[in-house]
């Protein structure tokens, strides 16, 4: 049988960096979807204050086998 891939878009953020924004992203997606197989990160941006950037955007779509019943 073949696979069914099913396709969400998340928004995340971190104060850290854009990797820990998309790393944060799957690891909050995989406590309620399984078989995650990719991230595929369609924007990023940031929060600046006082010339200083505060928080790390992604715009991410996570991709995850729908699994048989």
């Amino acid at each position: 049988m073949s696979q069914v891939v099913k396709v969400i878009e998340v928004l995340a953020q971190s104060k850290k960096s854009w990797e820990d924004a998309a790393d944060k992203a799957v690891k909050k997606a995989s406590k309620s979807i399984n078989n995650i197989k990719s991230v595929h990160i369609v924007s990023m941006n940031a929060k600046v204050v006082d010339n200083t950037i505060v928080k790390y955007r992604i715009n991410a779509k996570i991709s995850f086998v729908i699994g048989d019943k």
